[in-house]
C-alpha cells in the first residue's frame, strides 16, 4: 500500500509524538493540561511549528507558554536524539487556542437557541 500523502506530513506527525513525550518529561512544565495539537512541518523538513494548548488558568497559560519557549533548544536536543532524520528543523512553540475560540462559539449558539424558544414560548 503506496503512502499518498507527503513526507513532511508523515514527519511532522512523528514531531508531534515525539515532542508530545518529551514536553511531559520536562520539570518546570507543572502547570495545567500542555497538549501538542499539532506540527506543522514545512517540505523542507527545516523549520516547524509546534502548536499546544493549555487547560487551565491564564496564569498557566502564560506559564507554560514562558517554560515552554525558554526550552525550545532543549526539545530540539531531544527530538534530534530520539528521530533519525539528516537535520533536524527549527522548532517554535505557539499557543493554539482553538479550543477557546470554539467553545465561545458554542455559547453564543446555545444563548441564541436558548432566546429563540424563550420568544416563541407564549
Amino acid at each position: 500500500m503506496p503512502l499518498s500523502y507527503k513526507r513532511s506530513v508523515r514527519v511532522g506527525e512523528l514531531i508531534q509524538k515525539t515532542v508530545s513525550e518529551i514536553v511531559r518529561e520536562i520539570k518546570d512544565l507543572n502547570v495545567g493540561l500542555v497538549t501538542v495539537m499539532s506540527v506543522k512541518l514545512t517540505d523542507d523538513l527545516l523549520s516547524c511549528r509546534i502548536y499546544y494548548s493549555v487547560f487551565g488558568s491564564q496564569e498557566d497559560k502564560k506559564k507554560a507558554d514562558e517554560i515552554l519557549k525558554k526550552n525550545t533548544k532543549e526539545v530540539r536536543h531531544q527530538l534530534a536524539l530520539r528521530l533519525n532524520l539528516r537535520r533536524t528543523p527549527t522548532i517554535s512553540f505557539i499557543y493554539d487556542n482553538t479550543n477557546e475560540n470554539a467553545t465561545k462559539v458554542f455559547d453564543v449558539l446555545k444563548k441564541i437557541e436558548e432566546e429563540k424558544e424563550s420568544n416563541f414560548a407564549f
